[in-house]
């Protein structure tokens, strides 16, 4: 029988699991030449350990939410966790480049990490608390990315690509030894069988709000993947910028995105969730607006594009905590497969408008950037209107 916990577990932790999910995807890209070196065979095929992770964290996402409304948040987390621990020690000590891809798949598991700390936040307090926690946590998802590229990348100068996995390994157990002592259980109310969940999910799929809540995260994120994909050819051929130049610039949308976070750690206990999500999407589809009338009358300068794609990190700081947090809410006894279904919604609209995006700009330069880039983030403002007409047209019990 699963023990619940006294209280719930720190932010420190479910900031950390979080962090480890993220950490995971980019730490060791600094490596890729190197792996590839190693192993004997070409980049492509040992940069299939990005997308490859990519499209199994999206699946394990509708499968380990689920697992979590069943049998509880606390004995996935730690499950996980010890697979990855496995499977990073595995990629460490991988001498074929086909074992690596194996194991580098199963490190996918820790992608519950970042999925059921969301649904713990919401096991724990009110939708508008669980939005300003996760504003907190959402901090971490700015950080994480910027710091894990520049931590590897000493690893592998230093010792080699191999130390990145072992760090891993270490990360993961001290994070596993940590959630083994802080983080009970916290879903009390588990469902009593996979039939009974089955039962219920289509009430989850076929609410107007959670759609809403899920597609307005999806769109706000997808600004992000297309800023990621097609600013490197814009900057390089629009603006001749140097790969160092481009990097920096790069990380403003980062920054924007922390920022906008920690307003929303701030103030999101004090507004409803469709106001926070409205003020987000407002605020980056007018600064993108901006920007492409800077362009249309001649003002030809890379601060035009970087500053409205900075508050486009600022709308979404402001949006996707709000929008978590309803995701989870209109069902919280399946919490966990909301979570899980929101994110591998994101996964995979980003990878849509990654690839659309690279084909795109190709051809429109900074113009289309900006278009598509406006286009996800209206998409992103019509779902955030659309969640308060569709919760008084359709409303789940708790």
């Amino acid at each position: 029988m699963a023990v619940f916990a006294s209280r719930p577990p720190k932010l420190t932790t479910l900031v950390l699991l979080t962090a480890l999910s993220l950490l995971s995807l980019n730490m060791f890209l600094p490596s890729l030449p190197h792996m590839a070196q190693d192993f004997g065979t070409d980049y492509a095929l040992v940069s299939f350990s990005i997308a490859g992770y990519l499209a199994i964290t999206a699946f394990l996402q509708l499968i380990i939410g689920p697992l979590s409304d069943r049998y509880g948040r606390r004995p996935v987390i730690l499950a996980s966790l010890g697979i990855f621990v496995v499977a990073s020690i595995a990629c460490a000590i991988a001498s074929d480049i086909w074992i690596f891809l194996a194991f580098r798949v199963l490190q996918g598991a820790v992608i519950s990490g970042m999925a059921l700390s969301r649904a713990v936040v919401r096991d724990t307090v009110g939708e508008r608390e669980a939005a300003s926690m996760l504003g907190h946590i959402s901090m971490a998802m700015a950080i994480a990315p910027m710091l894990g590229p520049l931590f590897g990348g000493a690893l592998d100068e230093i010792f080699g690509w191999r130390a990145n996995f072992i760090a891993f390994a270490v990360l993961g157990s001290a994070i596993l030894s940590l959630c083994w002592f802080d983080l009970g259980e916290t879903n009390r109310a588990p469902t009593g069988s996979i039939l009974q969940q089955f039962r219920m999910y289509p009430e989850l799929l076929r609410s107007g709000p959670f759609w809403g809540y899920a597609l307005c995260g999806m769109f706000s994120t997808g600004a992000f993947y297309a800023f990621l994909a097609g600013v490197p050819l814009v900057a390089t051929t629009h603006f001749t910028m140097s790969p160092v130049v481009l990097g920096l610039c790069i990380g403003t949308i980062t920054v924007g995105f922390f920022f906008g976070s920690f307003l929303s750690s701030r103030h999101a206990k004090n507004y409803s969730l469709a106001t926070m999500m409205l003020v987000g999407r407002i605020v980056a589809c007018a600064a993108l607006l901006l920007g492409i009338l800077s362009f249309a009358a001649g003002a030809e300068h890379a601060g035009f594009l970087f500053g409205s794609t900075a508050f486009v990190g600022i709308g979404n700081g402001l949006t996707m905590p709000s929008a978590t947090a309803g995701a989870l809410s209109v069902k919280p006894v399946l919490a966990g497969s909301a979570s899980g279904l929101s994110g591998a919604l994101t996964v995979f609209g980003g990878a849509a408008l990654t690839t659309a995006t690279g084909s795109v700009v190709t051809a429109g330069g900074v113009h289309a950037l900006l278009g598509i880039m406006l286009f996800c983030s209206a998409a992103g403002l019509v779902c955030a209107f659309c969640v308060p007409k569709a919760a008084n047209v359709l409303s789940l019990k708790s």
